[in-house]
This record gives C-alpha cells, sequence and structure tokens, in this order.
C-alpha cells in the first residue's frame, strides 16, 4: 500500500512540474508576443535604460535602479507600486559571503525589466503621451507653443531651422490664427 500512495504522491509531483512548466512557455510565449508590438526604438530605449542604470553591471537592477530606470522610459512611480512590481517579478538578491548573515533585496532581471516595461509601455494612453510632450514645448505652462517655444526646442534639438520654417509650422497648424499651438491642436497633429 506505500508503494501505490509513493506512485500517486510522485505523480503528482511530475503533474505540478508538468503544469509549472507549460505556464512558464506559455508566460514566454505571451512576453514575446507582446515584445513584437514594440518598435525596434521601443525595445532598444528599454535595453539602453537597463543598462544605463544596472550600476554595477551584474544584470540586475535594485530599487533605486529600477525607479531611475522607469523614470527614464517616462514612468514615474511611487515606492509602493515600484515594491510591488520588484515583490512580483523580482528575486532576492544572493548573500556575497555565506557565512555573514545579510539582509537579501530583491533584484529584477533585464528579461523580467523586458517584460514589465514592454507591459506598461502598450498599456499608455497616447493621448496622455502626446500631452506630456506638449508640455516640453509649452515653456511656463501657457497652454500653447508659440513661435519662441518651438525655437527653444529646435535649439535644443540641434535642428538648424530657419525662422521662416518654424514660422511656417506654426502657420500650418495654428486652426484659431491665435499664433500658437494650443493642446486640442497639437493633439490633433499628433494623432494623424
Amino acid at each position: 500500500m506505500a508503494t501505490f500512495g509513493t506512485s500517486t504522491n510522485q505523480q503528482r509531483g511530475d503533474f505540478q512540474r508538468v503544469e509549472r512548466e507549460r505556464e512558464r512557455i506559455e508566460r514566454e510565449n505571451r512576453e514575446r508576443e507582446e515584445q513584437n508590438q514594440l518598435s525596434e526604438e521601443q525595445k532598444e530605449e528599454i535595453k539602453e535604460a537597463f543598462h544605463l542604470f544596472d550600476l554595477d553591471k551584474d544584470l540586475k537592477i535594485d530599487y533605486h535602479e529600477l525607479k531611475v530606470a522607469m523614470k527614464a522610459l517616462g514612468f514615474e512611480l511611487p515606492k509602493a507600486e515600484i515594491l510591488s512590481i520588484l515583490q512580483t517579478h523580482g528575486a532576492p538578491s544572493e548573500p556575497p559571503n555565506p557565512n555573514v548573515p545579510h539582509h537579501p533585496r530583491l533584484l529584477l532581471s533585464f528579461r523580467d525589466f523586458q517584460s514589465v516595461m514592454t507591459q506598461r509601455i502598450l498599456a499608455r494612453d497616447p493621448r496622455e503621451e502626446i500631452l506630456r510632450a506638449f508640455e516640453l514645448f509649452d515653456e511656463g505652462g501657457k497652454g500653447k507653443i508659440n513661435l519662441n517655444d518651438l525655437r527653444r526646442v529646435a535649439r535644443e534639438l540641434g535642428e538648424g531651422l530657419e525662422e521662416e520654417e518654424l514660422a511656417a509650422m506654426i502657420e500650418e497648424f495654428d486652426m484659431d490664427s491665435d499664433g500658437a499651438i494650443n493642446r486640442e491642436e497639437f493633439l490633433e497633429i499628433c494623432m494623424q
């Protein structure tokens, strides 16, 4: 009778291992499909942010590195949300010396960072992103982009645009003829 119980327990364990493997494969396939929805530029931005802020170059990032890498990608999250990401996707750090007690930190691998960021980027509201870009142009929060704003951004980006070209841009998209581009006009330009 003990043999039967052992066999059943072994079968149950085998079934659980197979089920975990199946779930892992499904998760990897889902992540691969999500990755394919990103542009090459977005994939590269994720990779660059990770490697730039992986300060100790161990291919894992901790809380502080994750916070800054996400901010660089346009995601400024509260501490609780970053901790939740680490608790869900992270793994405890290895002790530097097994003979010395250590308090493990949660670390996120590149693969997990890539997966988390892919999901967040795909979930972004394009209008929200466009309005965030508008704020970069709209110095002083006037609610409009004028010729001075456009000139400043062109200079910051190293674009050698002539004054006439900048004025023509404003004129082309200024629907209410007030000499500036407001939020709605900017959204319309970008959503085309």
